[in-house]
């Protein structure tokens, strides 16, 4: 099986800048890296496409991800995407996209400090693609994946929550 892993950031991949003091969004692959190793089964393309915050997201980058779920040769993706507007995004490719089973998964603790949730949001993704599932967007967080558009993030409660 091949899947596409489109890497643009948020909290999943951040690390702490010892020069700043800050926890800045890193260019590279580390905290997917380190996943995927244990994962000897499945082809992945990894691309690091993005290296943001999502809250600095722009229409651009929302139109680069777009243009790479198009162009991929593989027809399931996983987007690691920052929760603040995932639901953004994930808004955005809809409609926009056929044939293809996509699933957004991200972390709220940094992955350099915590592995725990990072590593279960993707692996959750992982599995739901390898399952026979119907063509479109869904979002792997806190143990469900759901179609995007059933989940929210409940900021007073810190934690994604299905909509009733």
């Amino acid at each position: 099986m091949k899947i596409t892993v489109l890497n643009t950031g948020g909290t999943f991949n951040k690390r702490y800048n010892p020069l700043t003091g800050n926890l800045d969004v890193p260019s590279d692959n580390l905290a997917l890296d380190k996943i995927i190793g244990s994962c000897p089964n499945i082809i992945f393309d990894l691309k690091n496409i993005v290296s943001k915050d999502s809250l600095d997201f722009t229409q651009e980058d929302r139109e680069l991800i777009l243009e790479n779920v198009k162009n991929s040769s593989s027809d399931k993706i996983i987007i690691i995407h920052g929760t603040d507007t995932v639901d953004l995004t994930a808004k955005f490719l809809d409609g926009k996209i056929e044939n293809k089973q996509i699933v957004f998964t991200g972390a709220m603790v940094p992955m350099s400090i915590d592995e725990v949730e990072a590593t279960m949001n993707f692996s959750l993704a992982l599995g739901f693609l390898n399952a026979q599932i119907n063509n479109g967007i869904y979002i792997s967080m806190h143990g469900v994946v759901v179609e995007y558009f059933k989940l929210l993030k409940n900021r007073s409660l810190g934690q994604f929550i299905i909509k009733n």
